[in-house]
């Protein structure tokens, strides 16, 4: 945008009506002259020894729930402290959900874990979340990089964290469970409804939670 032309055009205009014309102009050529600010990135990068580095923005990704001591397995004793979960995924990811009811390639989930308090401030019952975190791990699909197209990391700190085994179990139990794409999208209260519009509910995940196919 260029400011003397619009001088030529004020020229013509009461001065009243010209003083706000080139008031307007003077702040949208300030705004479009200003650089473009560069976004951190918000999908899966490695190291070059193939470990997954540490998403440390992921809490600028798109929130979709909170657990609460929540165990996939029945024979878990339960612990002497409560725990939250929060999972997080990448924009880029989400949008295509929304448009889509499944996951795009290069789709990166993120559970982080806190610590549940009881006691602090004014609180007399219930939890909140404590500001430490005791866990964070990723779930991540790269298509070309993971022979089942999604693999999981559990980080130490900020560090690069390698992939875990395919034998772990949470491969097995996101494959046999996952509503969609082998994800647990039947803990996203946000995103199920979707999945069920689009039809992209798991035939596995149906059958468990008895709910017919959407056509």
């Amino acid at each position: 945008m260029e400011l003397f032309p619009l001088v030529v055009v004020a020229l013509g205009m009461s001065t009243k009506a010209a003083t706000l014309f080139l008031l307007t102009a003077a702040v949208l050529f300030l705004a479009a002259s200003r650089p473009t600010p560069v976004l951190p990135s918000s999908g899966p990068e490695y190291t070059a020894d193939a470990q997954l580095k540490f998403p440390a923005h992921y809490r600028d990704w798109v929130y979709l729930t909170s657990g609460f001591d929540m165990s996939y397995n029945p024979a878990t004793q339960t612990a002497a402290h409560h725990m939250f979960d929060n999972v997080f995924v990448n924009p880029e990811a989400y949008k295509a959900f929304v448009e889509t009811g499944t996951w795009p390639d290069k789709t990166m989930l993120v559970l982080e874990s806190r610590g549940a308090e009881g006691k602090g401030s004014i609180n007399q019952r219930g939890n909140y979340q404590g500001t430490e975190v005791m866990g964070l791990e990723a779930h991540v699909k790269d298509e070309a990089r993971f022979p089942g197209k999604w693999a999981f990391f559990s980080f130490d700190g900020n560090k690069p964290a390698g992939m875990i085994p395919v034998v772990a179990d949470c491969y097995s139990c996101h494959a046999a469970h996952g509503a969609v794409d082998t994800t647990f999208v039947q803990f996203y209260p946000t995103l199920l409804p979707i999945a069920k519009s689009k039809g992209t509910l798991s035939s596995a995940y149906q059958k468990e939670a008895g709910t017919p196919a959407q056509k």
